[in-house]
């Protein structure tokens, strides 16, 4: 491919640099609620479009795209999971969790059980999640650049998520949740154009005629027209078939227990606003995973898969190579820029909630038992990002070349095993106590953890982290099947074994998730 490096540059600084300048102009950290909630002050309609901006990820765009390209029905798939999670957010989650909590998950969860353990669990799990998510959001980012840059080396490319890494983490420690949530609301937005344009040319290409677009999609796929049919991935045992109810389990129940999307809804001032964020943000997305389709099929149609797989990046380039057949190097440059922005702006949110747990529930709750200044927990929020910025950034040159898509459906088998059935409980269930979330939460996470490690995602496979050495035993890709029940069976044997907590205080939370009360 023939791109023009100094042109991608001069598009990609050119958004760096509006993008910082809007951020340092909207920030304002003076206090604790500016820093970690941006004051809530946004509206249900700016919320659902910084969360449609926040959610829509290197995944999304890139992974999903090239997932569909190449293993065509069971690639989109990942669109019908990541849609549908909304759902269990809207009708369970968004409006009980802005009325009890203030800036993260660990306010719900400990609001009714014994502060310290219950918060410092919250925070484990948070970064946990957060780091997961991140890897692949930077890997994405490395990527991308090296597509732009034409960067075919290993080391050529660790340089290029390395200095991606560093740059966003920037944006955090400079805007707050205000500045990043400008960064996804522009983000969105941008996204969403450049989708519907693609879509627009593409269709127009193939004479409005989604069945011709397929058509020539198949010819050009060694799958031929397997792709339209479920099975292609997934389909080939029982083995694999498992794996895919454990993906789209882990994709459907993840999204609710997700901490930077569960962070969000404290941006808004009321608990109506955070339904409406909701809604805004499934309209939103549920245009751009149509989009995905069409994007997905048109980049097998017109690049071919042979192409997508021997360009940098593998599946995740079907999108930027997509763009550069279109238009050439300029709407490459165009494309990379907005799919840059994406992962700039998931990445943002990412490392503030990583880093607003550790502030606001270790160091401020548990170190200092609440007695922490605003200014001293904001300084400890900003070296959090440092630190988590910069191991994010050894993993994302260590996952280089996996499908995106893959990576991030990994972080919501995490999320909903360490937090949907806690939060769930934690709103639902008056007998639920402390012992209950503790062994909800490090059971589920830890169960996770041990089967993913021992799985074909490490070893024993040639798309594994390190396909030159096997000790995988378990034979599932996506933990999801056995450790979300697990962390359910585990909250429900730890309250049953631990002690009944304070009946006032249920009632107070009862009535504060209910009626908005006494919520900030």
């Amino acid at each position: 491919m023939d791109t023009n490096p100094m042109l991608n540059i001069s598009i990609f600084a050119a958004f760096v640099l509006v993008t910082l300048y809007i951020v340092y102009r909207v920030s304002s950290a003076g206090t604790t609620t500016d820093y970690f909630a941006a004051g809530s002050q946004f509206t249900g309609a700016q919320n659902g479009i910084a969360l449609s901006g926040d959610f829509l990820s290197a995944a999304s765009f890139l992974g999903i795209a090239g997932a569909i390209a190449v293993h065509g029905y069971d690639g989109f798939l990942y669109s019908i999971g990541f849609l549908v999670g909304w759902l269990v957010n809207l009708l369970l989650i968004a409006e009980l969790l802005r009325n009890t909590g203030r800036f993260t998950m660990g306010d719900v969860l400990s609001y009714r059980m014994e502060q310290r353990p219950v918060r410092a669990a919250a925070a484990v799990s948070t970064m946990v999640i957060s780091f997961i998510y991140m890897i692949a959001q930077i890997a994405g980012a490395g990527s991308l650049v090296a597509l732009l840059l034409d960067v075919h080396s290993a080391s050529g490319q660790a340089l290029v998520i390395a200095a991606v890494g560093a740059l966003m983490v920037v944006y955090v420690l400079v805007g707050g949740m205000k500045g990043t949530t400008w960064v996804q609301i522009i983000k969105a937005v941008g996204l969403m154009l450049c989708v519907a344009l693609m879509t627009l040319f593409l269709m127009g290409k193939f004479g409005y005629s989604i069945t011709s677009l397929m058509q020539h999609a198949a010819e050009r796929n060694p799958l031929g027209e397997r792709i339209f049919a479920p099975g292609a991935q997934y389909g080939e045992n029982g083995t694999t078939k498992l794996d895919f109810v454990s993906m789209s389990l882990a994709l459907v129940l993840g999204v609710a227990g997700l901490p930077h999307v569960l962070m969000r809804f404290y941006t808004v001032p009321n608990a109506l606003q955070a339904r409406r964020s909701v809604v805004w943000a499934t309209v939103t997305m549920s245009v751009f995973y149509l989009c995905t389709l069409v994007i997905g099929f048109g980049s097998a149609a017109v690049s071919g898969t042979d192409s997508i797989l021997s360009a940098p990046g593998g599946e995740n380039s079907a999108a930027p190579l997509l763009a550069y057949r279109i238009g050439g190097t300029v709407l490459l440059g165009v494309v990379a820029a907005v799919a840059f922005a994406t992962i700039l702006a998931v990445v943002a949110g990412l490392t503030l909630t990583a880093s607003a747990s550790f502030a606001h529930d270790v160091y401020a709750n548990v170190f200092k038992r609440g007695q922490a200044d605003p200014e001293s927990e904001i300084k400890v929020a900003r070296l959090t990002a440092l630190i988590i910025g910069a191991t994010s950034i050894i993993g994302g040159i260590l996952v280089n070349g996996q499908n995106l898509a893959f990576l991030v459906s990994l972080a919501f088998a995490f999320a909903a095993s360490a937090n949907l059935s806690t939060l769930l409980f934690s709103l639902y269930w008056r007998r639920f106590n402390t012992r209950g979330t503790l062994w909800g939460m490090y059971g589920g996470l830890a169960t996770c953890l041990l089967l993913m490690i021992f799985s074909p995602v490490v070893s024993g496979a040639p798309t594994s982290m390190m396909p030159w050495v096997d000790f995988a035993w378990f034979p599932l890709n996506n933990p999801g099947l056995v450790s979300i029940p697990a962390s359910f069976l585990f909250g429900y044997i730890g309250t049953l074994l631990g002690e009944r907590e304070d009946d006032d205080r249920n009632d107070e939370m009862e009535v504060r998730s209910l009626t908005g009360i006494g919520a900030h």
